[in-house]
């Protein structure tokens, strides 16, 4: 809930802050207008932490630069062209913008800069209310043409103009809709959710990366499963992302299984909460997030009615990180993160035949290996994996994960498991046969490598013996 009194003394102290205050007197001083605007002034007024500083001025690009200059130790200007310069005051990074008065280009979407003259005309081009006020500096007189007080005490995000505009200026700003409902805890208002409705189509003009982007910050917020619905709902996550509202398979009424889509959501949450308990001063980790998402998308592909009312979904785990992969690099992503998120895919299974019964020490260290620098996020993946509102098998389950884990560590301790490698290197291995380099050096590594696995330390001098026997095996 909004307390007025509250926001209003946040954003008296916002407009007294040291480099606030700097900035204002030089914008003034030099006989311009400046104004903090869109996130800062909400965050202030919900009493939420924010950690960038936007102003917008009547100053144009180049006298801009000319005012924050003296008292900035760093200006830059990549965005000029958009009418923005950057800044470092006292510390911390600030960007001032031109009013703007954009329109865009029917083809591309990119907005074509036309300066505008006031900060009411600015704040109309704005993608909803909540985003559209703004605090005069030093003056401390709240700007809100559209409404956004009253928004953020409705808890509701709307467009300052009509959204069929809006959305039809920037289709972007319907994904935009999303991450703020995730990341605010808003509800979109029934307008805006229609005008999404009706003009999804146009979000096809927009580039991979753009929505990418916008994905990876919706990933970001502490409840994205909020912002899923709303695009699934839409159907804006079909253009995208389709693997997703795909998950909303038909239930057969003879056939029973869970709800897949409902499952992923819960995975995701879950997920989110381990990342929390296990990692509380981390940033969000996007990487395991969408591999949450994910992980069943291979369901559909894969699932098979069997006699007597059974369903299943063989091998839903491979197929799954290939249309991942697959997916992923078509909305851009960089190789690190497809790699990842495909691989936490393809293992996500592999746990529950460690809880049907005990693995022996191999197969925890094969399990070790395979997960490499991701074991963590498996873990987390695994944990979260487990919606089964049965007591019993959760709890069981739970049992058996903290049991692999205890072994883990244990193995780790005793072996170094995280540096796994055989006891002889391909050095030694070239010398004990008396070969040079070549495929047979590397089939010796893998096969003393397995016995690391399987038997765990044996020492030099019995590895070089059952090295030899090896060699001698094969003739």
């Amino acid at each position: 809930m909004l307390n007025m009194a509250e926001g209003v003394a946040r954003l008296g102290a916002l407009a007294t802050s040291p480099v606030v205050s700097a900035l204002a007197e030089a914008f003034a001083a030099a006989g311009h207008d400046l104004a903090i605007v869109g996130g800062p002034v909400r965050d202030a007024l919900l009493g939420r932490t924010t950690n960038d500083l936007d102003f917008t001025t009547d100053a144009r690009p180049d006298d801009i630069l000319r005012i924050v200059t003296p008292i900035s130790q760093a200006q830059w200007d990549i965005g000029r062209a958009f009418g923005t310069i950057g800044a470092k005051v006292r510390g911390e990074h600030v960007e001032i913008t031109t009013y703007r008065a954009d329109s865009y280009d029917g083809a591309s979407r990119k907005p074509v800069v036309e300066f505008g003259d006031s900060l009411e005309g600015d704040l109309l081009r704005r993608d909803f209310t909540v985003n559209a006020m703004a605090l005069r500096v030093p003056a401390q007189n709240l700007v809100d043409p559209t409404g956004g007080v009253e928004d953020l005490v409705a808890a509701r995000l709307r467009t300052p103009i009509d959204a069929a505009v809006s959305f039809g200026d920037d289709p972007l700003r319907m994904l935009r809709a999303a991450r703020f409902s995730s990341q605010l805890g808003f509800d979109v208002d029934a307008a805006t959710v229609e005008a999404m409705v009706r003009l999804r189509e146009t979000l096809s003009i927009v580039s991979p990366e753009r929505i990418q982007g916008e994905l990876v910050r919706l990933l970001q917020t502490d409840d994205p499963v909020r912002g899923v619905r709303l695009l699934v709902d839409t159907g804006l996550m079909e253009l995208f992302l389709p693997e997703v509202p795909a998950l909303r398979l038909e239930v057969d009424e003879h056939h029973h299984h869970k709800d897949v889509y409902e499952h992923s959501l819960t995975v995701l949450a879950q997920a989110i909460e381990l990342e929390h308990a296990r990692h509380p001063d981390a940033p969000p980790d996007v990487p395991l997030r969408l591999a949450a998402l994910l992980h069943d998308i291979g369901k559909p592909a894969t699932r098979r009615l069997e006699p007597g009312g059974g369903v299943t979904f063989h091998h839903h785990d491979v197929k799954g990180s290939r249309m991942a992969r697959k997916r992923m690099k078509e909305l851009r992503f960089d190789a690190d993160t497809t790699t990842v998120v495909a691989r936490l895919i393809e293992l996500h299974l592999r746990f529950f035949g460690y809880a049907e019964g005990a693995w022996t020490d191999s197969a925890v260290r094969r399990y070790v290996r395979d997960a490499g620098d991701e074991l963590e996020r498996l873990h987390i993946l695994t944990r979260a994996d487990v919606t089964t509102r049965n007591r019993r098998k959760a709890a069981k389950l739970a049992r058996a994960y903290d049991d692999i884990e205890n072994r883990i560590a244990d193995l780790a301790a005793q072996e170094e498991l995280e540096a796994m490698r055989p006891e002889l290197d391909g050095n030694r291995i070239q010398e004990v046969l008396g070969i040079g380099p070549g495929r047979e050096v590397g089939e010796a590594y893998r096969f003393l490598l397995d016995i690391r696995l399987d038997e765990g330390l044996i020492g030099p001098e019995s590895a070089e013996q059952r090295l030899r026997e090896w060699w001698a095996s094969r003739g």
